[in-house]
């Protein structure tokens, strides 16, 4: 199964990317993750992709295009995979189609902007031992310090309210075109983000028609 996996920040899609993966024993495939693996193994795509970052350029559409086409050619790939953060853009889109590549479903795991930043704003790290907490959904005894070796806990700069809506301000300006472009073809699916990863994984698995 080809899947085209969307779903804005703080929605739980890189934890479902990892279940769905798991399920189907198919290979995620994270755009900038490609990326690196490329310019690092300098491909000819690769070493393309470089001149752009190093001149502090965006990568063009046909670069990124040409990585991901490289990548999808593995033998990981041949039972099928799981696209996250491409395609960004309609030319990707097109492009994606151009080169014959069958995309089976895309799903998209919706959200509310107001929860998102409820969620994020409430996300907390020890910054010693790395631990993930939320104020909400995961407390400490006292929401100040670690429960485990007690190292206090801080906010992400990047879970901070205002530029979390610039983050989702971002997203829906990409993405909602690429999900109108696959509405169209009759291949969008979307589920809610529930609280528990269980509900989600369970809505998740019914759009995807497996058990």
């Amino acid at each position: 199964m080809n899947i085209v996996l969307f779903g804005p920040p703080g929605a739980g899609k890189g934890t479902q990317a990892e279940i769905i993966s798991e399920k189907l024993n198919i290979p995620t495939i994270s755009t900038g993750a490609v990326l690196r693996e490329a310019m690092k193994n300098q491909t000819p795509t690769g070493i393309k992709a470089k001149e752009y970052v190093e001149a502090g350029k965006l990568v063009p559409d046909e670069v990124v295009t040409a990585i991901i086409k490289e990548r999808i050619s593995f033998p990981d790939c041949s039972k099928g995979f799981i696209l996250d953060g491409f395609p960004r853009t309609i030319p990707q889109a097109d492009a994606l189609e151009e080169m014959g590549v069958e995309i089976d479903v895309v799903l998209s795991i919706e959200i509310s902007d107001g929860e998102i930043i409820k969620r994020l704003a409430a996300r907390r790290l020890c910054e010693d031992c790395g631990t993930p907490y939320s104020v909400i959904f995961n407390p400490t005894k006292d929401n100040i310090h670690c429960d485990k070796c007690g190292g206090k806990l801080i906010s992400r700069k990047d879970d901070d309210p205002e530029v979390i809506k610039s983050r989702l301000e971002t997203y829906h300006s990409q993405t909602e075109p690429v999900k109108a472009y696959y509405d169209r073809k009759g291949l969008l699916q979307t589920v809610t983000s529930q609280i528990e990863v269980y509900d989600t994984t369970r809505l998740v698995f019914e759009a995807l028609g497996i058990a």
